[in-house]
């Protein structure tokens, strides 16, 4: 296959992980007969000071016209602590899924068997887990009306019909692959939004007679997920709900720095780590790769290349399991790798098996 991937490195540690993302698929695509063309282009902070815009013109037209984008982070301290600036780098994020289509966020929560002890959950809790969270990405609050003055502020929480079918359409079929369990995650109880979302899934739900279909209200989803991790096999909720419970959920298997994730929908398909640009960790050599390495592949994975994915996902495991890890994560006394020698094991591997 030919690939033209658009690479957005982005702020923080964003071109640290980039690189080793980069050279990881380039490593790949070598063993399987690939051809890949990286094109790059600036967002966040970084287009901020360079053009003034988050999310440039230039920018998306070269992830329009690619296969998938390799996105890193964008974010920036300096952004954090104005809360009177107009331009924010996290604008350029919302606008690329925005302009993309990009309406399926899909995050898989998953435990690393040597690693259960880094949890701040207790091993028995968290062992097995393996869930995905599909969140809704370009509706909701994030997008709807916005008003703000001195004395007051709403932001409208709208979705639409069909907003919520091709949604909860992503969610079921997710659902059908795995272990046949769906949660609709909303509070119906309270918003007129989740009573829609609501009644549409249990519509939706006599197409998929196979699938377990459950309801659940997010404060309790919230508190499931601490209590009970491996109840869940997908969930699939609204744009606020799964901000809050991915973050959450990423927390189980110890590390942000070791999930990855894919924005799905209408065009140019994103692949990005769930964690920031942390960039007081910037040029230090400590960020953890993981999360973006594990990000190609499921860009491999995106286009049914599932041999080139689980040689990633192996090279992961087998780097974990040799403790070939960043600080974060490394056993006490290990060797300390940084973010370019454990992306170099990782090639190695790749090369070698």
């Amino acid at each position: 296959m030919n690939f033209k991937i658009a690479v957005l490195p982005g702020d923080g540690i964003g071109p640290e992980i980039s690189k080793q993302g980069v050279d990881v698929m380039t490593a790949v695509c070598e063993k399987f007969g690939h051809t890949v063309n990286y094109e790059y282009a600036i967002c966040g902070a970084d287009a901020i000071d360079k053009v003034g815009n988050p999310f440039p013109h230039e920018t998306f037209e070269l992830c329009r016209q690619s296969d998938a984008v390799l996105f890193s982070a964008v974010g920036d301290p300096k952004f954090d602590q104005d809360p009177t600036a107009k331009v924010r780098p996290e604008q350029g994020l919302l606008a690329m899924r925005k302009q993309l289509g990009l309406y399926a966020n899909i995050r898989p929560v998953q435990t690393f068997k040597c690693l259960l002890h880094k949890s701040p959950l207790r091993a028995e809790l968290v062992e097995g887990a393996d869930f995905i969270c599909i969140r809704e990405l370009t509706g909701g609050m994030y997008f709807g009306e916005k008003y703000q003055d001195d004395e007051k502020a709403y932001d409208t929480n709208f979705y639409s019909r069909p907003e919520i079918e091709r949604i909860l359409k992503v969610g079921f079929e997710y659902a059908m692959k795995r272990r046949k369990h769906l949660t609709v995650v909303d509070k119906a109880n309270v918003l007129a939004s989740s009573r829609l979302w609501r009644q549409i899934a249990q519509e939706m739900a006599a197409s998929y007679p196979e699938v377990t279909t459950d309801y659940m209200y997010v404060d309790n989803a919230a508190m499931r997920m601490i209590q009970e991790p491996t109840f869940f096999d997908v969930l699939v909720t609204e744009n606020t709900f799964g901000d809050i419970l991915t973050d959450e959920g990423s927390c189980i298997s110890g590390s942000m720095g070791l999930l990855p994730s894919a924005s799905t929908g209408e065009s140019t398909p994103v692949f990005e780590p769930i964690h920031g640009s942390w960039p007081q960790a910037k040029g230090l050599n400590i960020a953890n790769p993981l999360a973006q390495i594990l990000s190609v592949a499921m860009l491999f994975e995106y286009f049914d290349l599932k041999k080139e994915g689980a040689l990633i996902r192996e090279a992961v495991e087998a780097s974990l399991d040799a403790c070939v890890r960043t600080p974060e994560i490394q056993v006490e006394g290990g060797k300390k790798y940084g973010t370019k020698e454990v992306g170099h094991w990782i090639v190695e591997y790749i090369r070698t098996h």
